[in-house]
């Protein structure tokens, strides 16, 4: 929940009005970071509203005030988390122009920056989510089919900055569901199940950043040289 008011309404608003709005996007933000450890620290199912309310210095009406129970907890948490993700990888390609270093560079980001530095979120939208509800499986296929479109708008934009093309119909398209299929796997294999050191990630994500980049290229089809 994110309370948002345009330049009138503030002129309008007196200043307690603005600053319970303020009190009221912290407390908002207070009970997200602590359900946020709970689920990634006991598991979604073991934590419960109480547990929660409790982490966040709260009552458990103020819970409930914000969301109707955890699995809106945990869906609204997980817009969050995707939004995080997909900004972290679209600023690094963006910020080396759209380039294939920039792809690369986005690939080392969600290893380097994404799981390093924020494992409970990764946690929570790698593992906590998986098997829930079928409106928690909906919100899940929708960041993760976001995730897939930067994918895919990004290896396009390389295309048309490199002067190539794929050789298949197909190929944007499915380099992108895997691509994604692929960081998810290795983080939830070394991070969680492994539970590697932060260097070990480091070379891990490089690894399996270069196998795809390499995976790319080798679909590249570039001009004929003129005569």
């Amino acid at each position: 929940m994110t309370i948002r008011t345009s330049d009138d309404n503030k002129k309008t608003l007196s200043k307690s009005a603005i600053r319970r709005q303020r009190e009221r996007e912290q407390r908002y933000q207070t009970i997200l970071q602590a359900a946020e450890k709970l689920f990634a620290s006991e598991g979604f199912q073991k934590a419960g509203m109480e547990q929660i309310a409790d982490a966040a210095e709260v009552s458990v009406g103020a819970v409930y005030f914000y969301f109707k129970n955890k699995e809106d907890l945990l869906i609204r948490m997980m817009g969050e988390i995707g939004h995080l993700l997909r900004a972290i990888l679209g600023n690094e390609f963006k910020a080396h122009g759209g380039t294939m270093e920039g792809f690369r560079r986005a690939g080392y980001a969600f290893f380097e920056d994404f799981c390093i530095n924020y494992p409970e979120r990764a946690a929570i939208l790698f593992r906590e989510s998986v098997g829930k509800s079928a409106l928690v499986e909906q919100h899940r296929k929708e960041i993760f089919d976001k995730c897939n479109r930067d994918v895919l708008n990004a290896l396009n934009r390389v295309c048309k900055n490199q002067g190539v093309t794929f050789k298949g119909r197909f190929s944007a398209e499915v380099i992108a569901v895997s691509i994604m299929g692929i960081y998810e796997r290795v983080a939830y294999q070394y991070l969680f199940w492994q539970n590697k050191t932060n260097e070990d990630l480091k070379d891990i994500g490089r690894d399996a950043v270069a196998f795809i980049v390499g995976g790319v290229n080798s679909l590249f089809e570039y001009p004929e040289a003129s005569c």
